[in-house]
């Protein structure tokens, strides 16, 4: 059995989401936490995804979460260095989201990985 991946989204180090891959890993889930949703000073992530309850499901990683990945050399050495798959994007964001450019980091959740307790 397949354990679907899951990363935890902070902005400014604080966790406003999570992303869960399924378990056939062609779909990504993004939803925003209850209590993050709930305060006065909660902020989108990016003007592509509206604060909402709901989750957002996207073929693959959502482009607003594809562009923080290393492009170019940066790319190709990460891959090597951290023997992630070249066509593996959450993966690859779950092992370099932590070191993001701006307010943004994917980090894992490792209770994904844990599974049900």
């Amino acid at each position: 059995m397949i354990v679907p991946r899951a990363g935890i989204v902070r902005l400014d180090g604080r966790p406003i989401g999570r992303l869960v891959e399924s378990p056939d890993r062609r779909f990504v889930t993004f939803r925003y936490d209850e209590p993050y949703l709930a305060a006065p000073d909660a902020a989108p992530v990016s003007l592509t995804i509206p604060l909402a309850s709901e989750p957002i499901e996207t073929w693959g990683l959502h482009p607003f979460f594809r562009n923080l990945l290393p492009e170019g050399w940066l790319r190709t050495l990460a891959i090597a260095k951290l023997r992630v798959d070249e066509e593996d994007e959450f993966g690859l964001l779950l092992a370099t989201g932590a070191d993001c450019a701006g307010a943004v980091e994917v980090v894992p959740d490792d209770a994904a990985a844990e599974g049900p307790s």
